[in-house]
């Protein structure tokens, strides 16, 4: 039975039964203002209980109000003995209605909040005020308030949960209702999230070498679905910025669902797009390709084509080429890679069970992550082999396997090891396939998993994130014709590698430790790095390996010259040329200083300070030479 009774504030104590033990001093603070701003009135009844104590009664529900009461009465706002209507119940429901007041309450709907917090707005209420009368703090009005600046469709939308509240606080950096529709009606589901909703809003204009216009196919397809560019009429390649974000991303966006309905035709379970991947693809198991023999007329028109290439590419070298050289040799080389795909496939138990995603690398190229396998459908597969293994039949049940002791487990594994150890050392032909193994699952592969019993640890740094242009760069190219290269001829699957390795003659197993062994390569220098002694070592390694940087490097305009002051532009060409054609330097325009560098520095062998190699042999040629005055 419930009963609305009168009790004195000082006869209400604490019910140790109350699940909910903390309350913030500030919360309870807020509350008393909020009571004080209705004439002392409590809105809800507390709940109490009869205490061992006579006359007294414990809060089964309603502590808070109690305390925000107590501070009052302490204050001297409200008497000691203030009346407080409750609702008694029996004791033994104390725990049950605690648990039911602290966890069953659902908070105020936002867009709710914002409604009634406006209403005393618009009267001219202070925030502060409004923060009293709802028990709330002035960040939290503030706040709902500024949700006035979103469009009354997008709180509808909101309020039927078809967005989360970081979406609907993402388009408050604009009060641009029809924009905000806009925005919310183009951005692809996959990639609305906060920070693209605020960074379409606020219109960040895209450089035209971002990778999402490098994927679309430039700027003047953006330009040709009406897009505005801004241009700097001082950017000597005059690229220009994309000024309409939702435009870029919506093409972004119908480029890689293109992409997409082409992987969905190859029968995977799912598909789905993404402007990055997340590292939860770290985390998924994969499935991978078999090899698949070509027919013999697939086979001759390979071979055909890389010969036609080898050729084309002799001519382009001897400087012998026509216009339509290079075209050919784009033609060839797309029919060759759709000729290489062939070379392998997917089991169909494989797209039953896994899916791909489709995305923008880091040059701004498609690419797609095929053979994923999501955690449920994992258990799923395992599920059903399980079955097929025991003919359909649950496993009977039975005795508990004996099971050997973690101590001992540990013991015996470590003895093994140790004769592992001994033998591999005593073969050095299955240990050098051994490590040739261990460093490709680590450049190989992008999700290899652990593979490998040996603990070979190899690291590589990103060399694209510190070069500006790095399309430009001969060494980078080169090295991913070699990585693309070596991409067709190793196992698909990192679970195949291994019988690969030990199959493979002496000196091929030594190119690929070469190749692996290089992607480890470090000489950057970075702010407060300590790779002092490394970069030392790897001036030791140029001269081993007899480098020419002229070789492969030349100072340019975009590459060096124009990035450095006039003063520098004066000190190379002083080192190049000598003092008289450096002379004039100072009465130029930087751009023309740049210019002007490159094409005297060119042919000379000149390179910058930190590209130079810092030993030399005897027998090599200097890195360039200072003409006599």
């Amino acid at each position: 039975m419930t009963d609305i009774i009168t009790i004195a504030l000082n006869k209400l104590d604490a019910d140790p039964k109350n699940v909910r033990k903390t309350y913030s001093k500030e919360g309870v603070q807020e509350l008393a203002a909020n009571i004080r701003s209705d004439g002392y009135r409590l809105l809800q009844n507390l709940v109490v209980r009869k205490s061992e104590k006579k006359g007294h009664f414990l809060v089964v529900a309603g502590e808070r109000r109690r305390q925000a009461l107590t501070l009052l009465a302490e204050a001297g706002e409200i008497a000691k003995d203030f009346a407080v209507e409750c609702k008694e119940r029996e004791a033994d429901n104390a725990t049950e209605i605690s648990l039911a007041e602290n966890i069953m309450r659902e908070e105020m709907h936002p867009v709710d909040q914002y409604e009634a917090f406006k209403v005393m707005a618009d009267k001219g209420t202070p925030i502060a005020d409004i923060a009293a009368r709802f028990g709330a703090t002035e960040t939290v009005v503030r706040r709902r308030l500024a949700l006035a600046r979103v469009s009354p469709k997008l709180l509808d939308i909101y309020r039927n949960e078809e967005m989360s509240f970081e979406q609907l606080a993402a388009f408050t950096v604009s009060d641009d209702h029809a924009r905000q529709e806009e925005v919310w009606e183009s951005l692809p589901s996959w990639n609305c999230n906060a920070h693209a909703i605020r960074q379409a809003l606020q219109n960040e204009a895209i450089k035209a070498t971002d990778k999402r216009i490098t994927l679309i196919g430039g700027l003047h397809v953006y330009e040709a679905a009406g897009g505005v560019v801004r241009r700097d009429l001082f950017d000597a390649g005059n690229a220009g910025y994309a000024t309409d974000v939702v435009l870029v991303e919506r093409l972004v966006a119908e480029t890689l669902e293109a992409e997409a309905e082409r992987v969905r035709a190859e029968g995977w379970k799912w598909v789905e797009c993404s402007a990055s991947l997340s590292d939860d693809i770290f985390r998924m198991k994969r499935a991978y390709a078999v090899a698949v023999t070509l027919s013999d007329e697939q086979q001759a028109e390979l071979d055909s084509l890389d010969a036609e290439y080898d050729e084309l590419a002799e001519l382009i070298e001897a400087g012998a080429a026509d216009e339509d050289t290079e075209g050919r040799m784009l033609v060839i080389n797309s029919r060759m890679r759709d000729l290489h795909n062939l070379t392998e496939a997917y089991s169909s138990d494989d797209l039953e069970k896994a899916g791909a995603i489709v995305t923008i690398d880091y040059y701004g190229a498609l690419r797609v992550e095929r053979g994923l396998i999501r955690s449920d459908d994992e258990i799923e597969a395992v599920r059903l082999e399980a079955n097929n293994a025991s003919g359909g039949e649950a496993t009977p049940k039975g005795a508990k396997p004996f099971v050997h002791s973690q101590a001992l487990t540990q013991e015996l594994t470590a003895q093994k090891t140790a004769v592992l150890r001994v033998e591999l050392a005593r073969n050095p032909d299955v240990a050098l396939a051994a490590v040739v193994h261990a460093l490709l699952l680590k450049v190989a592969y992008t999700y290899p998993g652990v593979q490998s019993a040996l603990e070979i640890s190899l690291t590589s740094e990103r060399l694209e994130t510190s070069i500006k242009q790095p399309e430009g760069s001969k060494a980078l190219c080169a090295f991913n014709d070699l990585r693309e290269n070596y991409g067709y001829v190793i196992p698909g699957d990192p679970a195949d590698l291994w019988e690969w390795c030990l199959e493979q003659p002496h000196d091929q197993l030594l190119n690929l430790l070469a190749y692996a062994a290089a992607q480890s390569v470090n000489a950057v220098a970075k702010l407060h790095d300590d790779r002092r002694s490394g970069r030392a070592h790897a001036e030791e390694l140029g001269q081993a390996l007899k480098v020419d940087m002229n070789a492969w490097f030349e100072p340019t305009v975009e590459g060096y010259f124009g990035r450095i002051s006039k003063a520098g532009i004066e000190t190379a060409i002083t080192e190049a040329r000598g003092k008289d054609v450096a002379a004039g330097i100072s009465g130029m325009k930087k751009g023309e200083a740049a210019a002007y560098a490159e094409r005297q520095v060119s042919g000379t062998g000149w390179l910058p300070e930190p590209a130079r190699s810092k030993i030399r042999s005897a027998d090599m040629e200097p890195i360039f030479a200072i003409p006599a005055e």
